[in-house]
């Protein structure tokens, strides 16, 4: 069954824009990845302080994600994070999630 993948992001109200762009630069391979299905850069609501971001990726197994997370790629990807330093209000949250029933549109 499909797995997916979120990570919460704080950020700090008034650099929403540049932590989008941090994001839409960035090196990725996940295209290339087995059992890679697809990404999301999903923006939420804010608050006084910060704007939730979530990172939202489809895999096809919890094992391809796990062999994601163990890959040269991931390093890579993730290579840049000391340049995103005060954009976020805390660490990320990771959640992970086994589709348990999916529905989908005839075609």
């Amino acid at each position: 069954m499909t797995f997916i993948a979120m990570n919460r992001f704080r950020v700090a109200r008034g650099r929403e824009q540049e932590f989008e762009e941090v994001w839409r630069n960035r090196q990725s391979d996940l295209p290339a990845m087995p059992g890679f299905v697809v990404f999301h850069l999903l923006r939420g609501a804010s608050d006084d302080e910060a704007t939730l971001f979530v990172s939202h990726t489809v895999w096809e197994t919890r094992k391809h994600f796990e062999d994601w997370t163990r890959s040269e790629a991931f390093r890579r990807a993730h290579s840049g994070a000391p340049r995103t330093q005060g954009l976020y209000l805390g660490p990320p949250h990771f959640e992970g999630f086994e589709a348990v029933a999916e529905t989908r549109r005839p075609g």
